[in-house]
């Protein structure tokens, strides 16, 4: 167990945080409350569909598909970031780097240019954090923040789309100083023989889930339904591969965010900085709550709907638990054989203080 804890140091970080927390707020029937289950529950059918894609050979086709042949590194690059950008406005920021990050490895790889993959992965990292600010459904606090502040869709759009297209040429610039080289696809034995039945079943499952992504299903029959799934096509196995720690992860940052909103010297003293600051103090909170909780726990103490929905999604940048999502990619990149993850903390620190530095600014200024 130490030694397992020792590998999964955001997991051991969020249970201390939690444990240190239950001291002040003894556990109660209350701690249910705080754990969100259907994002439990999503997160986990999509790290499992996304293992199965991954076993059938589905990226290994796109990769032809999309790449195949000769072409430039930058080009590639640009495409995986952009990826990222772009889904995660329909299918969230989570759902975009479960998806592409396991699908961007594979494509370097595949080209022989691993010496990109840290850089490509902490940019897909960024985009789907930024290009999720643009829509409603993009992220889990602007679903929130959007529900409880009662704002229109013309007055989010017409805030979040300037720091967006903002965010959309920032990321193009950063990917253009990456190295440019010809790469070629080596080709892929399998990727005209994958089983059609299992794509069919995980697509048909893949489409629920995104359903419940936009509120029209319930997270719990869907659960049951795409457990039940793979195991009736023979690849109960899957159930094995899902990264139990992140969902464990997401676990004890409930907790710890949950406790913390029920001390009163706490309450007090986020009343007294909020007033007139709600940006840059939702952005300090999301380094260390990461924005989702930081959006949920500030809500209460103010009504500038507006400035916490810059504040949160702009704090996403800077930690590594400033936004769940970053957790998600970092994750996915650290179970890669061979993964460095101390470059991988300094590129992705490094891209992260980058663009908080350029878009805090700019949320203040437009405000």
């Amino acid at each position: 167990m130490i030694a397992y804890l020792k590998r999964e140091k955001v997991l051991l970080i969020s249970l201390v945080l939690a444990g240190i927390s239950a001291f002040f707020v003894p556990p109660d029937r209350g701690y249910l409350e705080y754990i969100d289950l259907r994002v439990l529950g999503l997160l986990f059918c999509l790290m499992l569909l996304v293992r199965g894609f991954q076993r059938a050979g589905l990226f290994d086709l796109l990769t032809d598909r999309l790449f195949g042949g000769v072409g430039q590194s930058r080009r590639l690059c640009l495409t995986l970031v952009m990826l990222c950008f772009f889904s995660s406005m329909v299918i969230t920021n989570d759902v975009a780097l479960i998806t592409f990050v396991p699908f961007a490895m594979l494509a370097l790889e595949r080209c022989g240019r691993q010496e990109l993959i840290i850089p490509v992965v902490a940019l897909q990292t960024v985009a789907a954090n930024l290009g999720s600010m643009a829509t409603p459904i993009g992220n889990p606090q602007n679903l929130y923040l959007f529900s409880v502040t009662g704002m229109g869709l013309g007055a989010f759009l017409r805030l979040m789309l300037p720091p967006a297209a903002l965010s959309l040429g920032l990321l193009a610039g950063a990917t253009a100083l990456l190295p440019a080289a010809p790469v070629q696809m080596a080709p892929v034995a399998a990727a005209g023989r994958m089983p059609r039945r299992d794509l069919l079943v995980y697509t048909g499952l893949f489409i629920l889930n995104l359903l419940v992504v936009f509120r029209v299903l319930h997270w719990l029959p869907v659960l049951v339904v795409t457990v039940a799934g793979v195991v009736l096509i023979g690849k109960k196995q899957l159930l094995g591969r899902v990264d139990y720690a992140l969902l464990l992860t997401f676990v004890g940052f409930f907790i710890f965010v949950g406790n913390l909103g029920r001390i009163g010297p706490v309450r007090d003293l986020v009343s007294g900085l909020l007033r007139g600051r709600e940006i840059l103090v939702s952005a300090l909170f999301s380094q260390f709550l990461s924005n989702v909780p930081a959006a949920i726990l500030l809500s209460g103490f103010t009504d500038n709907g507006p400035g916490l929905l810059l504040g949160t999604n702009v704090g996403g940048l800077g930690t590594l638990i400033a936004s769940m999502a970053s957790l998600i990619s970092y994750k996915l990149y650290a179970a890669r054989p061979g993964a460095s993850v101390g470059k991988y903390f300094v590129r992705f620190t490094l891209y992260n203080l980058l663009f908080l530095a350029v878009l805090l600014p700019f949320c203040l200024l437009i405000r």
